[in-house]
C-alpha cells in the first residue's frame, strides 16, 4: 500500500519513470547505497518528526548525515522528537524502511535540508524496502517548495 501511494504520486507529478526496483534491500541507507551503486551521501532519508503543535512531519536529508538538535530547535522551537516506530505508518502513510516524501498523508508538512544541495542527484526511498527513486535536488524542490528548505543536519 505504502509503494502504491507513492506510485500514484509519482505518475501524478509526472514522474513514474524514476523508480528503481531493487532486488536487494534498500531498506537502510547503507543496503541501498550498496544495492543502487552510489555514496550513503547520495540517499536521501526521510525522518519523521513531532512538530511544536503535535504534527507530524518528515524532514529529508542526505544519508550520512545526522540531525542537530540545536538547529532543529532554533528552525521549528521544539525540541526533535521522532515519532515512535508505531506512528510512522499511521501518521505518515509509509512503513518504516521505505518512508517517502512521495505520497505522504495530506496534512504532513515536508522539508528538505540544505545537505541534499551537496550532491546533483539523490534516491529517496519509494515506499518499500526494495524501492528508491532518481531525483535532482532541483526536481525535489520544485515538488516540495523552496520555502521548505531548511538547515538542520550536522
Amino acid at each position: 500500500m505504502s509503494t502504491e501511494r507513492a506510485l500514484v504520486y509519482l505518475r501524478d507529478k509526472g514522474y513514474e519513470d524514476r523508480v528503481i526496483t531493487s532486488d536487494e534491500s534498500t531498506g537502510t541507507v547503507a543496503e541501498a547505497a550498496a544495492a543502487l551503486g552510489v555514496t550513503e551521501g547520495e540517499i536521501a532519508k526521510s525522518l519523521t518528526f513531532r512538530g511544536k503543535d503535535g504534527e507530524a512531519m518528515l524532514i529529508v536529508v542526505a544519508g550520512d548525515r545526522r540531525i542537530d538538535n540545536s538547529k532543529f530547535k532554533a528552525t521549528f522551537h521544539t525540541k526533535a522528537k521522532m515519532l515512535k516506530p508505531d506512528e510512522v505508518a499511521e501518521e505518515i502513510g509509509h512503513e518504516i524502511g521505505g518512508v517517502t516524501p512521495f505520497g505522504a498523508k495530506e496534512d504532513v508538512v515536508i522539508y528538505l535540508d540544505e545537505s541534499l544541495n551537496a550532491y546533483d542527484i539523490v534516491y529517496p526511498a519509494c515506499g518499500s524496502s526494495n524501492t528508491a527513486a532518481k531525483f535532482s535536488v532541483e526536481e525535489l524542490r520544485e515538488l516540495f517548495g523552496e520555502d521548505h528548505m531548511v538547515d538542520v543536519t550536522k
